[in-house]
């Protein structure tokens, strides 16, 4: 842009009918931001750290260094009359080879938490860590502790806690707590038509989508979940992925798994790739099909089954496949073989996998937003002075962009400034309306900006015209020379101007 000018180009597009089917997933840029909170944690001072640090890297598939030392760190922050600490300690030596912690006390403890009285999280605590320090468990009195707990608190937080131990103790517990899932999930809010989640926002929500899809596995039966709200969850879910606390982080990791691992739901994800703008010398369109984590879903078929302008409505392209690339996630498309308009365009596309599978949901209405941009030539530009009150037209100063007018043009209070131009889009060669044209009169003592607009006919013909002693004021009545400058912008047009007649 003529000389360093900045234009800051607003622009909304309104997008008609919302796709659920997720436009993101944990990218790499993703997992290396939550490997680095998990890392940070490092050295641990808290058992709860350690457990989500160690977890956290281990879905992320790192390798754990130096694991006698962590264990040496997990040990030394375990708080031994504490139960939950015990939950968090005995969950990260788990994960660790050869990591066993001190018993000590711990047997006592952790049974006299499970008790009546005692809360759902304390019970879930408990028995989690007798299981993980190999000591002996009352399931029975675990499964009565449960029930009795629940009366008194039967949130969707502590009914996920149940379906961990459910999940963990099997038998008639799996159906009498996969029987709830469904009651569980209704109570999820809807935000925006889009998202789905538990009050209590991504911990409650993690760890309810976490336990009942492992609860289901256990008991071999899909749970009772549609599948918009499994695409509403997954959005709400991948909304969170720039978490940086280390809970949050790890719980975000471990729901995003649990639904591109499970036996019955999992929702794809169908990202733009590529810029979002395309041209003559950029025309490809790349779109990639993975699950939340990235993971590819094998040999798939991709087709774009339109590709509507959001502005005139227009349908440019109808069932064109994508074509495949060295990377069987990744597709790509000459977009502007279509020869579309410049403008901004919603991508509709289906996804059919060579191998039938169930589990896939979002196949089908999936969008991504491109916008074809454009360069244009500014035509037909006329300048003059006339009196207002003069009907007809003055003689005009014709200048061809980007030259200037040559001479100075003079006009008092009993006259007009009259301003024509044209847009021509260089593509398609047609009309070009854009959505900023402006005309900045500077003075040039004073250095005073007034801006003003210049409108277009239905034609899509600008004119700008300045009735000067009616904008006196906005002057500040000040006479003097000012500089005439032009300036258009518009979100799809490659080569903005800013031109100082």
């Amino acid at each position: 842009m003529a000389k360093g000018t900045t234009i800051l180009y607003l622009f909304a597009v309104a997008v008609l009918g919302q796709a659920l089917t997720p436009s993101t997933f944990l990218t790499t840029v993703d997992k290396e931001r939550l490997r680095a909170v998990f890392e940070a944690a490092q050295p641990y001072t808290d058992a709860a750290n350690a457990h989500y640090s160690i977890l956290g890297l281990k879905l992320l598939g790192a390798t754990i260094a130096k694991e006698q030392d962590v264990c040496k760190s997990v040990t030394s922050t375990l708080k031994s009359d504490n139960v939950e600490s015990w939950f968090h300690a005995s969950k990260a030596a788990a994960a660790l080879s050869s990591c066993k912690l001190p018993v000590g006390n711990a047997e006592k403890l952790l049974n006299e938490a499970v008790s009546a009285g005692g809360s759902v999280a304390a019970i879930y605590y408990a028995f989690f860590a007798l299981k993980n320090l190999g000591l002996p468990v009352d399931n029975a009195k675990i499964t009565a502790a449960l029930s009795e707990a629940l009366k008194s608190d039967d949130s969707p937080l502590s009914h996920s806690y149940a379906f961990h131990v459910a999940t963990e103790i099997g038998g008639a517990e799996l159906g009498k707590y996969f029987d709830l899932i469904e009651d569980i999930i209704a109570q999820a809010d809807e935000v925006d038509g889009v998202y789905l989640q538990f009050e209590g926002g991504l911990s409650v929500t993690a760890a309810i989508l976490e336990s009942a899809y492992k609860l289901a596995g256990k008991h071999g039966k899909a749970p009772t979940i549609s599948e918009d709200k499994v695409l509403k969850f997954a959005n709400y879910l991948l909304s969170r992925k720039h978490v940086q606390r280390l809970k949050s982080a790890y719980e975000l990791l471990a729901a995003a798994a649990i639904l591109s691992n499970n036996k019955f739901h999992i929702p794809l994800c169908v990202t733009l790739s590529s810029s979002i703008a395309v041209s003559q010398s950029k025309p490809t369109v790349q779109v990639r099909v993975s699950d939340m984590l990235g993971g590819s879903l094998g040999k798939t078929t991709v087709t774009a089954d339109s590709a509507k302008n959001l502005g005139d409505q227009s349908v440019v392209v109808n069932k064109k496949q994508f074509k495949d690339t060295s990377d069987e996630s990744l597709f790509e498309m000459d977009f502007m073989a279509n020869k579309p308009s410049s403008g901004f365009y919603k991508v509709t596309v289906s996804v059919t996998p060579a191998k039938a599978d169930a589990r896939l949901i979002g196949t089908s209405g999936a969008a991504v937003t491109v916008k074809v941009t454009t360069q244009v030539s500014l035509d037909n530009v006329e300048i003059g002075v006339a009196d207002k009150d003069q009907a007809s037209a003055p003689k005009p100063v014709r200048v061809q962009h980007p030259q200037k007018v040559g001479q100075v043009l003079e006009a008092d209070f009993h006259q007009k400034v009259i301003m024509k131009f044209s847009l021509t889009d260089k593509t398609g060669g047609a009309m070009f309306r854009a959505h900023q044209t402006f005309v900045k009169l500077t003075n040039l003592e004073s250095k005073q900006e007034i801006i003003f607009v210049a409108e277009s006919d239905s034609s899509n013909n600008y004119k700008f015209e300045l009735n000067v002693g009616g904008s006196a004021k906005d002057f500040g009545f000040k006479t003097g020379k000012y500089s005439l400058e032009l300036v258009i912008g518009d979100a799809v047009i490659e080569n903005p101007i800013a031109w100082t007649v």
